[in-house]
């Protein structure tokens, strides 16, 4: 193996962080000592240093310096590199996946879908560059309008830790691809994971100073989007911090913001031939990832006489494996991300029942020191006034309707707009349902989580800013010109009135 990834024999342990990646060489970090640890055993996976001041202004200037040479590299070139990266992380496949696990507590199988996430985006960045980003020619009577597209220059993308490898890496391809340089700074809850993708990269021979890594909190990301010189923040995670974000830079709105945020997702169940397909949508929509996916249902909206399908999901969910990822039979949710995180879940859950909320399973955790929780599933119908903030974590809100209009009604009450899903065997309902639900994600009978990557992904109102990731996510890496061009400078055949050559 290269400089690149390290061998599975330093996986099984603690890893100690090497830090920053900066200009091409690995630095340990002058910030504060941190960690990440596994959310079930506390076990640490990953300890380093976070980045300091000086550190940040390094990795600015390694990202500026390396600009000019990446931008006149050939699409064909930098496409090489691409595919080199993905292949080798087919190749790491296993080492990955148990890395994401352990750091993120998601199942191996879980994690193993994120890997192959982060090697099947290379195809359709390239084909979306090709379709979106192409240079057009259009001839006039005396001249040729051509519009070009160029990077904005150093992009800063901040990662989320529920897809520590495959979010980050929605960002930074694209980004990459359209010749731009990229400084990563990801979740301070995945530290791990963030390291061996940028050594991924290294191995694919990524010219010194075009990717960068940048370890902490949200200090150091706070201080990395405020600097004069990062032209685009690129953003994956909740609506404070994207908030945050674009208040930061309110002054500079001629640096691109790309703010993929949070959600509120309704899931419409209306009618359906087979009990048990309904139930795993509604089952895989709210707790895969352990509900903490930005597109996961929160909201279950249901026809009032539809008590006995909120009974079968009742059971099945209590059948649900549970556990740490180790676990054989492997389970289907693992833990949320830390036990502060299940407490403030279970804290949300103690509001909406003293609001009037009619607990059907109660969310719990499973023992006194990890972040295992068990599912909930509460009844909201009673309460007038429901507060519209997410909950992220495995808790799903039953709402019961008399009339598939009140289901629309209900489902656009949230200022999120992220995803929406309906379950129904009927086409024109579900045409009237895409009509009139406002989500930029809008699904039928399948479940709300996960997306296409031939497809745009992002949502409105306060789920994003409209630039969706996916495969528009080229669209917000590059910025057009046009130009008039001819060949010589020769006159109209008419001059303006008045004027006199």
């Amino acid at each position: 193996m290269s400089n690149g990834a390290k061998p599975m024999s330093e996986m099984k342990g603690r890893l100690l962080g090497r830090g920053n990646f900066v200009a091409g060489n690995w630095q340990e970090g002058s910030g504060s000592v941190f960690n990440s640890y596994d959310p079930v055993t506390k076990e640490v996976v990953w300890e380093g240093h976070s980045a300091s001041h000086d550190d940040i202004d390094e990795a600015v200037t390694a990202a500026c310096s390396a600009g000019a040479s990446w931008r006149k590299k050939t699409l064909q070139d930098r496409s090489l590199i691409l595919t080199r990266f993905a292949e080798i992380v087919k190749s790491h496949r296993l080492d990955l996946a148990r890395l994401i696990s352990r750091e993120v507590g998601k199942p191996t199988w879980e994690a193993l879908t994120e890997v192959d996430s982060v090697a099947g985006k290379v195809a359709p960045t390239l084909e979306a560059y090709n379709i979106r980003i192409k240079e057009t020619r259009r001839e006039g009577s005396d001249s040729t309008c051509v519009t070009r597209f160029h990077p904005y220059g150093v992009a800063a993308v901040i990662g989320p830790f529920n897809f520590p490898a495959h979010m980050s890496n929605g960002h930074i391809m694209p980004a990459l691809l359209s010749g731009n340089t990229v400084i990563l700074k990801p979740s301070e809850l995945s530290p791990g994971v963030a390291e061996m993708i940028i050594s991924l990269w290294q191995e694919a021979g990524l010219p010194s100073g075009v990717l960068n890594l940048l370890q902490g909190g949200a200090d150091v990301g706070r201080e990395l989007i405020e600097q004069d010189s990062v032209d685009a923040v690129y953003f994956t995670g909740s609506l404070r911090a994207g908030l945050a974000i674009s208040k930061a830079l309110a002054e500079t709105p001629w640096r691109i913001a790309a703010l993929e945020m949070g959600g509120s997702s309704p899931l419409v169940i209306w009618d359906y031939t087979d009990l048990k397909s309904a139930l795993y949508v509604a089952l895989y929509s709210a707790f895969v990832t352990a509900g903490q996916r930005c597109s996961a249902a929160r909201r279950l909206i249901v026809k009032s006489k539809s008590i006995d399908f909120v009974e079968a999901l009742k059971m099945a969910s209590e059948r649900m494996r549970i556990g740490h990822f180790s676990l054989n039979p492997e389970p289907f949710m693992g833990p949320m991300i830390r036990r502060e995180y299940a407490a403030i879940l279970l804290e949300a859950q103690n509001r909406l029942v003293k609001d009037g909320g009619i607990s059907i399973s109660e969310a719990r955790l499973v023992d006194e020191t990890s972040a295992l929780i068990l599912p909930g599933i509460i009844d909201v119908t009673p309460i007038k006034q429901r507060e519209d903030e997410e909950i992220l974590g495995p808790l799903l809100q039953v709402i019961y309707v008399n009339t598939f209009e009140e289901a629309i009604v209900e489902a656009n009450r949230t200022k999120y707009g992220l995803a929406a899903g309906l379950v129904s065997r009927d086409e024109k309902i579900f045409q009237d349902f895409l009509s009139h639900v406002k989500a930029g994600i809008v699904n039928w009978n399948q479940p709300l989580p996960g997306a296409s990557s031939s497809a745009p992904f992002g949502g409105i109102k306060a789920s994003g800013n409209n630039r969706p990731s996916g495969f528009f996510a080229v669209d917000y890496c590059s910025y057009p010109t046009a130009s008039l061009e001819s060949p010589l400078c020769t006159l109209p055949t008419k001059l303006p009135p008045g004027l006199e050559l």
